[in-house]
């Protein structure tokens, strides 16, 4: 028997001027596109106003693989939606080993959403998808755009 692969979907969505998100996971079902499967996870389909669903990471854990994506909107934000704490992230501890020992979930969602930052400046389908719900993309708009890493640029030398 091979590594699992858990398919993570971070449902995404905004309150009174907050982000928020919830993560849903599964196992990834035999022959079942991760697409697939986490389209299903998020509930959204082709007639969900402004939907959206982006891979944005992967991490390894004990005996397998997590694929995030990340799924606009939350269609059930009442069911534990908690804030996106923006400025949460993880770092590797050597250039050669690029994948932290540990993730906190925190800051998944934050990559993600610095992810969807920068999606919404260079990809034309998610800016499509952006003028379907404008109170949550002004709030991704505010975001410094990443793919990972620091947020801040780092000098090395004097």
């Amino acid at each position: 028997m091979g590594p699992s692969i858990e398919i993570e979907v971070l449902l995404l969505s905004e309150r009174d001027g907050c982000l928020n998100y919830r993560a849903v996971r599964e196992i990834l079902p035999a022959f079942v596109h991760p697409d697939d499967a986490a389209r299903q996870l998020a509930g959204l389909t082709t007639c969900t106003s402004g939907g959206l669903l982006h891979s944005t990471s992967w991490r390894p854990v004990s005996g397998g693989i997590v694929l995030t994506y990340a799924a606009v909107p939350d269609l059930h934000p009442e069911r534990g939606a908690t804030p996106v704490q923006v400025d949460a992230m993880a770092c590797a501890g050597h250039p050669l080993a690029p994948s932290p020992e540990h993730v906190e979930l925190d800051a998944v969602a934050a990559h993600a959403c610095r992810h969807l930052a920068l999606l919404q400046q260079t990809d034309e389908q998610v800016m499509c998808a952006a003028t379907q719900l404008p109170a949550f993309w002004q709030l991704i708009a505010k975001l410094l755009p990443g793919t990972a890493g620091a947020l801040t640029p780092v000098r090395l030398g004097g």
